[in-house]
């Protein structure tokens, strides 16, 4: 069972070595692989399972030239460094999220030091500039210090955002009303992995 306070510090971490990674790779682009899993359990076989399933998607469509992973009560973590231009590696990273058939229990982000953004390409993108500052859908306007990574959008290339797993609506408008019990969202997941895994 993972805390709150634990799964913030998770993010904390995440996004300082995120930043750490950027500054030793100057032009890369960062794939930042996790998994979507509800509740406070975020390590088990059905998280496991899509870690394995994303990693090798990940390989498959991007050949990184630089790969670490860590595998964590908090939820597993894997970093892939590619020298490709951030908008067509977002391309590609939603095309795995939206066709892999464990796409939808993966988030892949796409993140570049701001250092190398283009203004007109990234207008959009969010700062991600403090520790406390790593949850890229809910960043807002008020960290206005000098921007340490950009994180592509799907709205950056035109897409609209991921829809729930059980019902057509923005998976955001869903977890913020809590559309659907974790019990539903656990049973829908289990059977994606069983049908993936062929059990």
């Amino acid at each position: 069972m993972i805390t709150l306070e634990q799964l913030l510090e998770s993010r904390d971490r995440r996004a300082a070595h995120q930043r750490q990674l950027l500054d030793a790779h100057p032009g890369r682009v960062l794939l930042c692989l996790t998994v979507q899993l509800p509740g406070s359990v975020k390590r088990n076989q059905l998280s496991l399972a899509i870690a394995r399933a994303g990693v090798k998607a990940v390989r498959e469509a991007f050949k990184p030239e630089y790969e670490e992973f860590k595998d964590l009560e908090t939820g597993y973590e894997g970093y892939f460094l590619v020298p490709m231009d951030p908008l067509e590696a977002k391309r590609r990273a939603c095309q795995l999220e939206d066709s892999h058939p464990l796409g939808r229990l993966m988030d892949l982000d796409v993140l570049v030091s701001a250092a190398s953004a283009r203004p007109v390409e990234f207008e959009k993108g969010m700062e991600i500039c403090s520790a406390s500052a790593n949850n890229y859908a809910d960043a807002t306007a008020e960290h206005t210090s000098t921007p340490c990574i950009e994180a592509i959008g799907r709205e950056d290339i035109g897409l609209e955002p991921r829809r729930c797993l059980l019902c057509a609506q923005p998976a955001r408008v869903c977890m913020r009303a809590r559309a659907h019990t974790q019990e539903e969202l656990l049973a829908k997941i289990e059977e994606m992995v069983k049908s993936y895994l062929k059990l």
